[in-house]
């Protein structure tokens, strides 16, 4: 099936119990602020409402140009950023957070992460700034990403406004079961960047033989096995072609079979490994 045959008419992403939609546009890389833009214009009106961005990926000012630029309520719209390693002192998120925020032109944003338990954060600290940001209204829900299950418990405890998302990498390359499970047993919704593996999916011959089997693309197995797992998933994508491919995964209800199929692939990658990772520690 080519990208043009994809008919995403009509189509809506299932959402958390949060009301977070589980299918959103990732927009790490995504630098040139024009392709940005109309990334996020593009994905907006085929019926996209969750987009993240972050301090990190340069790219606020142009994700919320194409907010604006897009023929859809700001209120419409789920709308996630992170503060970056070094900002993560208590007055620093503070001011920080209201930078991105005036970046992005809105007047707030619907859900903020730490982006990395590193360098600058401490949980007291760091939580208890985001805590004020919660309780100023400046912020709808606060999120964090990376944070291995050890951390996301300490990160509950020390934060006096409720958690509810893990942004972490995970696919069929990188299930990470017990993660997911720590975050389930803590009501904390997991969210899935890299949900691709950077192309990775591609080269599984498990998935392509679900891909084959149904006549779609390799995306949309991948991200529809996410779904099934109760996962968020924010595939990164610029073109118009591949923004409607992801999308139309919401067609996609994978059985039993090609669950366990996927399920068995052996294969294990991270493809986001930095030094100051936590499972580097």
């Amino acid at each position: 099936m080519s990208f043009e045959d994809v008919d995403t008419a009509g189509l809506e992403s299932p959402r958390t119990t949060d009301g977070m939609p589980m299918l959103g546009l990732g927009t790490w890389e995504n630098t040139d602020p024009e392709q940005c833009s109309e990334s996020v214009r593009t994905a907006l009106e085929m019926g996209y409402r969750h987009i993240d961005t972050a301090q990190a990926y340069d790219n606020e000012a142009a994700v919320g140009d194409g907010i604006e630029r897009a023929d859809v309520d700001r209120d419409d719209v789920f709308l996630a950023t992170k503060i970056w390693i070094s900002n993560l002192a208590y007055d620093d998120v503070i001011h920080t957070a209201h930078e991105s925020i005036e970046r992005l032109g809105v007047e707030y944003v619907d859900l903020l992460y730490v982006h990395w338990p590193a360098r600058t954060y401490d949980p007291e600290e760091t939580l208890s700034a985001f805590s004020e940001l919660y309780d100023s209204g400046l912020i709808n829900a606060i999120g964090v990403s990376n944070f291995l299950p050890e951390q996301l418990e300490t990160a509950l405890e020390a934060c006096e406004a409720p958690i509810v998302a893990n942004q972490v990498e995970l696919h069929p390359l990188l299930p990470q079961p017990e993660l997911r499970e720590a975050c389930k047993r803590h009501g904390v919704e997991v969210v899935a960047y890299s949900p691709l593996a950077r192309g990775g999916v591609f080269d599984q011959p498990e998935i392509n033989s679900v891909a084959d089997k149904h006549g779609i693309s390799e995306p949309q197995v991948s991200l529809a096995w996410l779904r099934e797992k109760g996962v968020t998933a924010i595939p990164k994508a610029t073109g118009e072609d591949h923004i409607r491919d992801n999308w139309a995964s919401l067609e996609l209800e994978l059985p039993p079979e090609d669950i366990e199929t996927i399920d068995g692939i052996d294969a294990r990658e991270r493809v986001v490994d930095p030094d100051f990772g936590p499972w580097n520690q």
